[in-house]
């Protein structure tokens, strides 16, 4: 296995606010593998309040034992490996397994999307993110939304009400809403839940702190939309006390450390008659094609990460009637690729 990256710094079209910090760009390490001239692309997508940083990233990959990459890969055993590595870096370790995803695909000849058994024919509708922000910024990116059919908009601040009448000044489009652990009241929750249930909200992403356990439940067992648990919810690990607690979860390959543990996560959510949400950071175009591959799977999707970026440094996903458009190509089905690599 060769191994080679890059630093690249995602620039965002807006200044990027949720409930609690707001930023511009964020960092990235593109990750490129070759295993027996076939090559494979990864993305850890380094959001600051996850807490992995580039350096971090390079000191993990110089960690890994790439012998122990053979193919035919065992996902389960690789994850495992990376894992006792050390524990968190959940976004390096998934940049590793896209990449090795990739290159699956290309020699098996077949779609990832293929192999983990979606139709694409199934693919739900993508979302477009609208972060906090002021009436005329919003405006502006709600006019650069014009080929989505579903608006997800930040709340979790004191003006939640005023944005969602902004919002529906402009345009009558179903939303999903993610408070970012942004409300404390569950009384006050409750009814702001209601009133944006009025306001054709079709999702709620984490209204109440992660740790709120009781607080959760308590409003997803009086609330008429269903509740998602999102930084509540990382690895499949965390998936058994949430049970009961939420509606579903949102599952980003960022924190679940890539496409095999996703999947798996999936298929556990299913089995606790729970819904799916897959979702995305500020992502390029490959990240969120692995998502993507996955996204017939489950019942939403908000994988927007290019569409939010100024410099994706691949070719934008086809997007039609909302969905983003699954080709029949070997892989991730990346395409365009911009970037200089060193080495390979």
């Amino acid at each position: 296995m060769e191994v080679s990256y890059i630093s690249y710094n995602l620039e965002l079209k807006h200044p990027f606010a949720i409930a609690k910090f707001s930023r511009t760009s964020t960092p990235l390490l593109i990750l490129k593998l070759r295993y027996e001239n076939v090559d494979g692309y990864g993305e850890a997508s380094m959001v600051p309040y996850m807490g992995e940083s580039y350096d971090g990233a390079v000191a993990f990959l110089n960690k890994v034992d790439w012998r122990r990459m053979a193919y035919p890969f065992d996902f389960q055993e690789i994850l495992a490996y990376l894992d006792s590595l050390a524990p968190g870096h959940p976004a390096i370790k998934a940049a590793i397994d896209i990449a090795l995803n990739d290159i699956n695909g290309k020699i098996l000849q077949k779609p990832c999307y293929e192999i983990y058994g979606a139709d694409p024919g199934n693919m739900p509708v993508t979302s477009y993110t609208i972060g906090i922000d002021s009436a005329e910024v919003i405006k502006e990116k709600v006019a650069d939304a014009t080929d989505f059919k579903v608006l997800k908009i930040k709340l979790g601040r004191d003006n939640d009400r005023e944005l969602i009448n902004t919002i529906r000044s402009l345009t009558d489009l179903p939303l999903y809403v993610d408070a970012n652990q942004g409300w404390a009241d569950r009384k006050k929750a409750i009814e702001t839940i209601y009133w944006l249930h009025d306001q054709g909200v079709v999702l709620i992403e984490q209204p109440m702190d992660k740790n709120d356990l009781d607080g959760n439940a308590w409003l997803t067992g009086r609330s008429p939309i269903p509740i998602l648990a999102d930084e509540a919810v990382q690895r499949l690990a965390d998936m058994d006390q949430l049970r009961g607690a939420y509606h579903g979860i949102n599952i980003k390959l960022m924190k679940s450390a890539g496409m095999y543990e996703a999947h798996q996560m999936i298929l556990k959510a299913r089995k606790f008659g729970m819904k799916v949400l897959i979702g995305c950071m500020s992502e390029t175009s490959c990240a969120t094609l692995a998502a993507t591959a996955l996204a017939p799977l489950c019942d939403w999707a908000d994988l927007d990460g290019p569409w939010l970026t100024k410099n994706n440094p691949f070719d934008y996903p086809e997007l039609k009637d909302g969905r983003i458009v699954l080709k029949n190509l070997p892989g991730l089905g990346l395409e365009g690729i911009k970037v200089d690599w060193p080495g390979l």
